[in-house]
């Protein structure tokens, strides 16, 4: 428990932050033009890479090993509840996200594709970022429960 339980406070903590800054940045994306968005959307997503999966990873993992061995029941229900959000917020970042930050990746700013008026990802990205931006919170206050049971 002395190991486990800030590893994934830590680790927790770690990936509801970045998740939320970018959920605080993601306005900004709104207000660029195109031109300039495709860029900045890269230069983000490479900062947060492999930074957001090694935490969420991280803390996932810390959340299963505090289910198979915490004392007490309420820390392993609430790890539990933690590894589960954890698991949904990957699960929206790698089927929603993901996707959109490769396509980004493939594009040229000063050569985008015709139609990407209509295909321009902006605000799917941002409501699915927002989605896995409150997951990430929601796991991290579940052990934050949990830590509180074992003080």
């Amino acid at each position: 428990m002395r190991i486990l339980m800030p590893a994934a406070l830590l680790a927790g903590g770690l990936a509801a932050g970045g998740l939320a800054i970018s959920v605080l940045a993601a306005p900004l994306f709104n207000t660029l033009p195109t031109g300039m968005y495709v860029p900045v959307h890269k230069g983000l997503v490479t900062r947060f890479d492999p930074f957001m999966p090694i935490s969420l990873l991280s803390c996932l993992l810390c959340d299963l090993a505090l289910v198979a061995t915490a004392p007490l029941t309420a820390v392993r229900v609430l790890a539990a509840l933690g590894a589960l959000l954890l698991a949904c917020a990957m699960t929206v970042s790698l089927t929603k996200n993901v996707p959109i930050n490769r396509w980004l990746s493939t594009l040229d700013p000063q050569a985008l594709p015709a139609d990407f008026d209509r295909r321009d990802p902006r605000e799917r990205w941002i409501r699915w970022n927002r989605v896995r931006g409150a997951l990430a919170v929601a796991a991290l206050l579940a052990n934050v429960g949990a830590t509180a049971v074992l003080i």
